[in-house]
């Protein structure tokens, strides 16, 4: 591990100088890039530093204990030696975890699908619940969403929404939150005060670019029709709601928020291309199903992943067997500490598989 962080060091001191150097700047794109891929290593550096000043430190420590006279001084210096002797570990775990492969999609905006499953009424009530949970999560952590689609019932439950979430990381913040969400709560038409089960699934997929996905024009039909439903009036008036169909893979989007034709377009195609890269995704990784057990769930749309038990006042994941008993929080956007723990268990699973 130490052979290979001096080399990636040798790179990043190559990349620090290249950054400053006008022929590079000159060149925008050239130097973009390479400033991003220095931006990309500086965590690693942060943590090299600090793991080889430990090290030193320690060192000195052990030094001076072989010199010092003094039992008390001694003493002192031993303590010191097993604390140094702990932090070196620990930032030696961390820079495994920090040379773990990166996944190339978790710096990526997201597109977020939440769908009513059984359970009828309840089950788009619960929908729209986790909707409102993940803004509110979004709204503390400076990301924006954006609602592109939307089909509401008439109770207030959502048949199906699609949204863009915005903001630094957004992908490697949301992307273990696909699967099936299941409810277990007393709904508000029941009479009898009986706990009803529902599901909802929820996909994360990363936004991509026009170049990380070919749309052929011969391969998609673009339909136009008026948008329907909350929105005013206004917007029904013109065909400004897109429907684009992609035969290769049978996917079919449409996008309804925006006023302009143009914009609706645009979401669309950004939808379609999130959708298309997920179906191929999808197929690949069925073909290789061993390599599923390095994920924590990030894939397979049909797995359960959590249950919000309401009489309780549980959330559990069963991915990782954690549990906590904050609800009403969790319901109110409060999910860091069940992200850190999917993210913190999807990593040491892939540093196991790494010493294996």
């Amino acid at each position: 591990m130490i052979n290979k962080m001096k080399g990636i060091k040798e790179k990043y001191d190559i990349l620090t100088q290249e950054i400053a150097d006008p022929s590079i700047i000159a060149d925008t794109k050239v130097w973009q890039k390479k400033v991003k891929e220095h931006s990309s290593l500086q965590p690693l550096m942060e943590e090299y530093e600090k793991y080889e000043k430990l090290n030193k430190d320690y060192e000195d420590a052990k030094n001076l204990i072989e010199t010092e006279i003094d039992p008390e001084m001694k003493n002192m210096l031993k303590d010191e030696c097993e604390d140094l002797k702990k932090k070196i570990e620990d930032s030696e775990e961390q820079l495994k975890i920090l040379l773990l492969p990166k996944d190339e999609n978790d710096t990526k905006n997201v597109i977020l699908e939440i769908r009513g499953g059984a359970g009828g009424e309840e089950s788009a009530l619960f929908a729209h619940s986790l909707l409102r949970m993940y803004q509110m999560y979004c709204d503390s952590h400076k990301f924006k969403m954006e609602i592109m689609n939307i089909e509401e019932t008439e109770l207030g439950g959502i048949k199906e929404v699609q949204a863009m979430i915005k903001g630094k990381n957004a992908y490697a913040r949301f992307k273990y939150e696909s699967g099936v969400h299941r409810v277990q709560r007393v709904p508000e038409t029941e009479s009898q005060g009986r706990v009803h089960t529902s599901t909802v699934t929820v996909a994360i997929l990363p936004e991509m670019e026009d170049t990380d996905v070919e749309i052929n024009d011969k391969d998609i039909r673009i339909d136009l029709f008026r948008s329907s439903g909350a929105g005013g009036q206004h917007i029904n008036k013109t065909e400004s709601a897109i429907r684009i169909t992609h035969f290769p893979t049978g996917i079919v989007v449409s996008c309804q928020d925006e006023r302009s034709q143009t914009q609706n377009k645009e979401k669309a195609f950004a939808m379609l291309r999130a959708k298309i890269y997920d179906y191929y995704q999808q197929q690949k990784e069925a073909e290789y199903k061993q390599n599923r057990k390095s994920q924590i769930g990030t894939g397979d749309r049909s797995e359960r992943i959590r249950t919000y038990n309401f009489p309780q006042g549980r959330v559990t994941d069963h991915r990782i067997g954690l549990s906590l008993y904050n609800i009403e929080d969790f319901m109110n956007g409060d999910l860091d500490e069940m992200i850190d723990a999917l993210t913190l268990a999807d990593q040491q699973k892939k540093l196991s598989e790494q010493e294996d």
